[in-house]
């Protein structure tokens, strides 16, 4: 998961300090019950449906390697 802050600006804040007074945005890859918990406390999620290359076929992925 990767937690980021809403509207972040770079300047004499540190990153921290953004991330610790800013609302959160959650982009979560994968498991959507770890989106819905979040969701239930009033958390903005973006839920990424990712899935392996090929199925996580190992053979397969080597072929699409070979086509890269």
């Amino acid at each position: 998961m990767l937690v980021i802050g809403k509207g972040a600006k770079l300047g004499m804040e540190t990153k921290i300090t953004k991330l610790l007074t800013e609302p959160l945005v959650v982009v979560n890859v994968g498991l959507s019950k770890f989106a819905k918990s979040l969701e239930e406390q009033d958390v903005d999620v973006i839920q990424v449906d990712w899935m392996p290359p090929a199925g996580g076929d190992k053979e397969m992925m080597d072929l699409l390697d070979e086509l890269l």
